[in-house]
């Protein structure tokens, strides 16, 4: 498993393509659109699936004019707001902002991760995960959701990887018909970006039952905590199973 921007962002994909090298999981395209969130939020945008609000900024701006990005972004979303780097992967660089100074601060730390950067407004509710697999002539499938119970504040780099009090649940009781509405919606979104063999799509959904799109990982992890092996034993389908399709997939990939 390659991770972050050395195997998520498309570089190994294309290089394998061009070996002539059968691989597992999405291809150029759909690696380099769904690791970059901002334009991953411009194809859902086109579907019609309801995501935080969001507004665009690059680096240079917070170098050049500071206060006139500042009053853009305060103009537009109350406190508190998330800022994120567009490109990176495990939460790294993400901060949340409950006010001027520490939205600057902010600022500055997503921009020593990549030079486009997002901020948006925060959501409350109920951190969701759901897995698909398939692709090609393969019709996509998802699985189940899971619930993400951070120890921290929000699901960052350390209580994902280093907080012990973190943990995930498997189909949880959710509002209403949420889940099944957070299946369709992960379905969609994977074909969008040009999804082939698995990916993890991320959602919130509130207390009201409305369902919001957060994000999808194209290489989700696999280790002992790892939510997307969890959702498809969950269906039936054990770990050795899994990677038995994933690889059946890669050799008919179209």
């Amino acid at each position: 498993m390659l991770h972050s921007l050395s195997g998520e962002v498309g570089r190994v994909p294309g290089v394998l393509e061009l070996a002539k090298i059968p691989y597992v999981g999405c291809g150029v395209l759909a690696s380099a659109v769904s690791m970059d969130k901002l334009y991953t939020k411009i194809i859902v945008d086109k579907l019609g699936i309801r995501q935080a609000a969001y507004e665009p900024v690059m680096a240079g701006e917070i170098r050049t004019d500071m206060d006139s990005v500042l009053e853009r972004i305060e103009a537009r979303f109350a406190y508190p707001v998330f800022v994120k780097p567009s490109n990176a992967g495990s939460s790294r660089g993400v901060s949340k902002a409950e006010n001027r100074e520490e939205l600057a601060a902010g600022l500055c730390e997503a921009a020593k991760h990549d030079r486009k950067i997002l901020v948006e407004e925060t959501i409350v509710g109920h951190e969701i995960e759901c897995a698909v697999l398939g692709g090609g002539s393969c019709p996509v499938r998802a699985s189940g959701v899971g619930e993400i119970l951070a120890a921290a504040e929000f699901y960052d780099y350390e209580a994902k990887y280093f907080n012990e009090e973190s943990r995930t649940v498997v189909n949880p009781q959710l509002p209403g018909d949420s889940a099944e509405r957070v299946r369709q919606a992960a379905v969609k979104i994977f074909e969008a970006v040009d999804g082939f063999g698995l990916a993890r799509v991320d959602f919130f959904v509130r207390e009201d039952g409305e369902v919001v799109f957060n994000e999808i990982n194209t290489m989700p992890g696999f280790t002992a905590i790892s939510m997307y092996p969890m959702l498809w034993e969950a269906a039936g389908i054990s770990k050795r199973e899994l990677i038995d399709e994933l690889i059946g997939l890669a050799f008919g990939r179209g």
